[in-house]
């Protein structure tokens, strides 16, 4: 029952140990912050800035993939999208994924598409509506007939 020297030797510097066992694990640590927490935290607080600049007028995307523009904004959470002509949707402020563009508020409506004719400087309602339809992007597109067209 004799204790080998070897044995003895090996258990010197307890405190030095310890720390050589934290090491990896803080560098680990230091890793996943700059690869994953940071960018994310970044990414979050960019999305809080689209989020609080959100306007009247303004072209978004919903988490749901609904995309839409801005017509009216009732209160601190909610938007109203309109979506399509005449389908307007009530959609929480939180569940915008992303602003499609910036633009200046739009103006206000008025109640009669003569009026917006007459200021826009258009001499009937038809060509207002086809001038609304060119500063949009949409591309002219000819129509054809069905009488026009040979069998």
């Amino acid at each position: 029952m004799f204790v080998s020297p070897a044995w003895a030797q090996g258990a010197g510097g307890g405190a030095l140990d310890g720390l050589g066992g934290l090491l990896p694990l803080v560098l680990i640590f230091v890793v996943f912050y700059f690869l994953l927490i940071r960018p994310q935290q970044k990414k979050a607080k960019n999305h809080r800035e689209v989020l609080a600049t959100l306007r009247r007028g303004d072209r978004v995307v919903t988490n749901g993939g609904l995309i839409g523009t801005i017509t009216r904004v009732p209160n601190d959470n909610e938007l109203i999208i309109e979506v399509a002509e005449g389908v307007k949707v009530r959609v929480m402020r939180g569940m915008i994924a992303e602003s499609m563009s910036k633009s200046d508020p739009a103006p206000a409506k008025s109640k009669s598409k003569k009026n917006d004719a007459d200021d826009a400087g258009y001499d009937d309602a038809e060509d207002a509506d086809a001038g609304d339809a060119d500063e949009a992007g949409a591309e002219d597109v000819d129509v054809v007939d069905k009488d026009d067209k040979k069998s």
